[in-house]
């Protein structure tokens, strides 16, 4: 078993000085750029709801992604465990943020959505019990205060 303290760097640089900075609140943009040692830099904004750029990755998406991918990544470990051969799989995930009235909000709740594509019609039930494994496993998972539930959809690949 792997144990350790692990440590992540990046860098976030605000690029939205329209100049004259924060002036105002609509007197600058919420675009930024998230960076880190060789990786391509990340272009970011608020959602659009909070005068930020819809074509730049919000918070809340990148939140979303993260919640997704660490989910993916720990089922396709509990799938090799439990003998079951993955050869696809996709997630349409929807987490739901409620805002406060006072200017906050919080995450109240994500979905995931996989579609798995299994080899073989014996692993459909392994794949099946193997998400709830996999979100004990998740880190991100494990950081949030809020619900992350599964909705997963397992099919058997078809042989041509």
């Amino acid at each position: 078993m792997i144990t350790g303290h692990h440590d992540y760097t990046i860098g976030v640089r605000w690029d939205g000085d329209l100049g004259t900075g924060t002036s105002g609140y609509r007197d600058y943009s919420r675009e930024l750029t998230v960076t880190a040692a060789g990786k391509h830099d990340l272009e970011g904004s608020a959602d659009k709801p909070f005068r930020g750029d819809p074509g730049r990755w919000n918070p809340e998406e990148l939140l979303l992604a993260a919640l997704a991918q660490c989910h993916l990544l720990s089922y396709l470990h509990v799938a090799v465990t439990l003998g079951v051969v993955v050869t696809a799989y996709t997630d349409d995930a929807v987490g739901t943020m409620v805002e406060d009235g006072a200017g906050s909000g919080a995450f109240t709740e994500v979905v995931l959505r996989p579609q798995v594509t299994v080899a073989d019609a014996s692993m459909v039930e392994a794949a099946r019990v193997g998400h709830a494994r996999a979100n004990e496993l998740c880190f991100i998972a494990n950081s949030v205060n809020f619900p992350v539930r599964h909705e997963p959809t397992i099919v058997v690949a078809t042989t041509t």
